[in-house]
């Protein structure tokens, strides 16, 4: 089942090293990437952010930074901010805890970042003590639903504009999954919020 925003249990964790939101007074917004670098579609999106002056965080998959390196280099080399998303992509329900941080220092060889995002939002109390030492863990607020095959384009764009408020950290994917979608409600969000004077800033 689709839900916007992350399952209310996590708001239990230390906000020191877990983030779903940044509470702010100010009309900021936290704009992130997930499952990238894809060809076509990640150009696409640092495209639509240039055009803006706009920058984000990417979450990135250490196997498509080895499969896409060129593509990678465009991200990290127009002033993004990288996370570690993995290097397979995966579920920390069904991974044991060494095989999971074995995989996330794997995707670790690849760029190095203080922030890491667990695939599906789904990690154990185990994996969170040990790369909390390492990493600020950063969920989400506002999941667009770009990737999810039932969710048309305008429903995505709904979700986002109806959801984000101040301090909220926005999820869409750079991702083939996710491209009709994504190109749809991407731009057509930060005009939005750009229109009502919000300003889009990278997660540190």
């Amino acid at each position: 089942m689709f839900s916007v925003h992350p399952p209310f249990i996590l708001r239990v964790f230390n906000k020191k090293y877990l983030s779903c939101s940044i509470p702010s007074l100010e009309k900021v917004i936290y704009l992130t990437f997930d499952d990238g670098p894809m060809p076509v579609v990640t150009p696409g999106v640092i495209s639509i952010l240039k055009e803006r002056n706009i920058l984000a965080t990417f979450f990135c998959l250490g196997e498509n930074v080895k499969k896409h390196p060129d593509v990678f280099a465009q991200v990290s080399g127009t002033g993004h901010a990288i996370g570690n998303h993995t290097f397979h992509h995966l579920n920390g329900w069904k991974t044991p805890s060494a095989e999971y941080v074995k995989d996330v220092m794997l995707c670790n060889e690849y760029f190095k970042t203080g922030l890491f995002r667990p695939p599906y939002g789904k990690f154990t109390p185990s994996q969170y003590f040990i790369l909390r030492k390492q990493y600020r863990i950063i969920l989400w607020s506002v999941l667009s639903g770009d990737y999810h095959h039932g969710i048309s384009k305008e429903q995505c764009l709904s979700n986002v504009l109806t959801h984000t408020k101040s301090g909220s950290i926005v999820l869409f994917h750079d991702s083939h999954k996710a491209k009709e979608n994504l190109f749809y409600a991407l731009p057509r969000f930060l005009d939005h919020f750009l229109s009502e004077g919000y300003r889009f800033e990278m997660l540190k």
